[in-house]
């Protein structure tokens, strides 16, 4: 029980510490910066821009990646319900 508990605490302690650089990264990438630090200015059909060709190429492709990090919150939190049904559980509480 106590291994589980542990386990599940060091799983839920990387991925809550991972999800604000994630957040990050998909904030840039859907926002037009560039890996260089500019911003990614162009005319439709310009994808040779280094870091630009999602924002440039399509708007849902941006649209859809903004969800990345709203899910993985979301498996942080069943991964943190599933330890915590499991020990208690195999405690016999439940």
């Amino acid at each position: 029980m106590i291994a589980n508990l542990i386990g599940g605490f060091v799983s839920i302690l990387i991925g809550v510490s991972l999800i604000g650089p994630l957040a990050v990264t998909v904030n840039d990438v859907t926002t037009g910066i560039n890996s260089t630090g500019g911003s990614c200015v162009g005319f439709e059909g310009d994808y040779t821009q280094p870091g630009c060709q999602l924002t440039l190429a399509a708007s849902w492709g941006a649209t859809v990646l903004k969800l990345v990090p709203g899910f993985f919150s979301l498996g942080i939190l069943g991964i943190g319900l599933a330890v915590t049904y499991s020990s208690l559980r195999q405690a016999g509480v439940l």
